[in-house]
């Protein structure tokens, strides 16, 4: 789908003209978006704008970092918007010339479309050009980033809160928002490279007085980049957590055992040895032999017992 918005130099507002009529002087400013072209959509890159045959194959090569290039007569965007169920990165491209905003995406895209319709509404045009239009574009597309990784601190947060050593899930709950979050990064820090390079660019036709609302998209970014590094430093904490109690249980299990077996040992020496089967054995013929050796049992046993209660062994610390 093609959509066009054009401002003629009387601040009038043409929606949907023809592209022919974007070439006419009496023509300020346009914005033309290619929302889920077709393929004879997509040729008008080529065909009509003309734009560098680099950025166009970047255009319909999805899945691009982040980044600014500089060509001729124009400039060329690749930002990243986030799915908020899925996580994954959404390409919007945008060619900026001195009086022309391009908008290219594959798939829909909320932000872009809202703001077109704020801009069908807005009755004074004058205050509005290019670098406004490619301003709010990215500073919609950039405040979506904040409710999501919202969501995925929450989400942390009931995890810390539900922490419990014998719920087998949460560790798996875990290196799911780690994946989650791993996704976010690598969209927010590539996003942040960008606009610091658009906030110290010479060659962009931004005016000076207008940086200032590009380094406030530069500002969040660090903010966004802040909590990803704080989520993910939380996730590490709980998986570390969960290690070592599970470590901590194991090792009691284990003292248990090595104290059960440690009794028992003393306690199968004698027993086999009384299970041989000689007949040179004075003891078997005792008559209070069974009994006499069930009470040296029981005192070894007894015994060591105490020597472990006295050394600590049965504290829960």
């Amino acid at each position: 789908m093609l959509r066009i918005i054009a401002v003629d130099h009387q601040n009038k507002l043409l929606i949907d003209p023809s592209l022919e009529t974007l070439r006419n002087n009496a023509i300020k400013w346009y914005w033309v978006d290619f929302s889920n072209p077709s393929v004879n959509e997509s040729e008008l890159l080529n065909d009509f704008f003309q734009f560098h045959p680099l950025a166009v194959e970047d255009c319909l090569h999805s899945l691009q970092r982040p980044k600014l290039e500089y060509y001729e007569d124009h400039s060329f965007f690749v930002i990243h918007a986030l799915d908020a169920e899925t996580l994954n990165s959404n390409e919007v491209d945008i060619f900026l010339g001195e009086n022309f905003v391009v908008s290219f995406h594959l798939e829909d895209n909320v932000e872009i479309t809202q703001l077109f319709n704020v801009i069908q509404r807005t009755k004074n045009l004058s205050q509005i050009g290019p670098t406004e239009v490619i301003h709010k574009i990215m500073d919609k597309i950039v405040d979506t980033y904040f409710p999501i990784l919202q969501q995925v601190e929450d989400h942390i947060l009931a995890i810390e809160s539900e922490f419990n050593i014998s719920n087998q899930t949460i560790i798996q709950e875990t290196f799911s928002v780690r994946t989650d979050l791993l996704k976010l990064r690598k969209s927010i820090l590539p996003m942040r490279e960008l606009f610091y390079r658009i906030t110290e660019s010479k060659r962009l036709p931004i005016p000076n007085k207008k940086m200032a609302y590009f380094h406030d998209i530069h500002d969040h970014l660090i903010k966004l980049s802040a909590m990803v590094d704080s989520s993910r430093d939380m996730t590490s904490e709980i998986r570390d957590n969960y290690i070592s109690l599970n470590s901590f249980r194991m090792n009691r299990i284990m003292k248990t055992l090595t104290v059960i077996t440690t009794i028992f040992m003393p306690l199968t020496f004698i027993a086999g040895i009384y299970g041989m089967n000689f007949e040179n054995m004075p003891e078997l013929e005792w008559h209070y032999g069974y009994y006499i050796v069930l009470g040296i049992m029981f005192f070894v046993g007894s015994g060591m017992i105490s020597y472990f209660i006295r050394k600590g062994w049965f504290r829960e610390d």
